[in-house]
This record gives C-alpha cells, sequence and structure tokens, in this order.
C-alpha cells in the first residue's frame, strides 16, 4: 500500500521559515517524479514545485520562486519543501504527490500525479 505522509506544518509569522517533509513508502521513490502542490481557503488546489527523479531538475510556480526550494534524499524516502520568507498568502494546506510518468515536463497538472498524501495545514500570520 503506497503511502505518502506529510509533517512539518504549522503557525509561523510572516517572514518566518518551515520545512515540510514527506515520507513515502514507495517501493521504487528514485523512479517517481515528486512534486508539492497546496490549496488554499476556499481556493483550488494549485501547483507549488515539482523534481524529477534524481533530483537535480526542479520548477517552481512563479508566486514561491527565490523563496521555496523543494529537494529529495532518495536513500530515506523523503521529499522536502523548504519554505522562506513566508507570506500570509502562502496559507494553506500542502500536498505532496508522485508521479510515475515523468513525460510533459514540468509536471504542474493535478491528473499526472498517480498518488496523494493527506496534506498538511501551513498557516502564515501578518
Amino acid at each position: 500500500q503506497v503511502q505518502l505522509v506529510e509533517s512539518g506544518g504549522g503557525l509561523v509569522q510572516a517572514g518566518g521559515s518551515l520545512r515540510l517533509s514527506c515520507a513515502a513508502s514507495l517501493r521504487t521513490f528514485s523512479s517517481y517524479v515528486m512534486g508539492w502542490f497546496r490549496r488554499a481557503p476556499g481556493k483550488e488546489r494549485e501547483f507549488v514545485a515539482v523534481i524529477n527523479r534524481s533530483g537535480g531538475n526542479t520548477y517552481y510556480a512563479d508566486s514561491v520562486k527565490g523563496r521555496f526550494t523543494i529537494s529529495r534524499d532518495n536513500a530515506k524516502n523523503t521529499l522536502y519543501l523548504q519554505m522562506n520568507s513566508l507570506k500570509p498568502e502562502d496559507t494553506a494546506v500542502y500536498y505532496c504527490a508522485a508521479a510515475s510518468v515523468g513525460r510533459n515536463w514540468p509536471l504542474m497538472r493535478i491528473y499526472q500525479y498517480d498518488y496523494w498524501g493527506q496534506g498538511t495545514q501551513v498557516t502564515v500570520s501578518s
């Protein structure tokens, strides 16, 4: 059974930092493209960042570029999202996702991902 479990969310003041983690039970974690998405209150789920299988290629939404960093540790089956200079508009539930097919890079669409975590809440106060 595939499981993606996010952690690291919480309440932080604007300008602060958080590091999200996503522990994956995928048998071959390194064969999956991994992504982060988020859903703000009253809005649709949106793409945040994606990383390729080796970790050597990344892509970000314009809204987080320069502030967030996606990374992975294939030896630990874990995906990360370092979030700096947080803003109130970053408040959302953050989800990690795994895609078995990596064509059509960058993978920014929900339908391109096969597995999803349950999400972790990030709240940024002003």
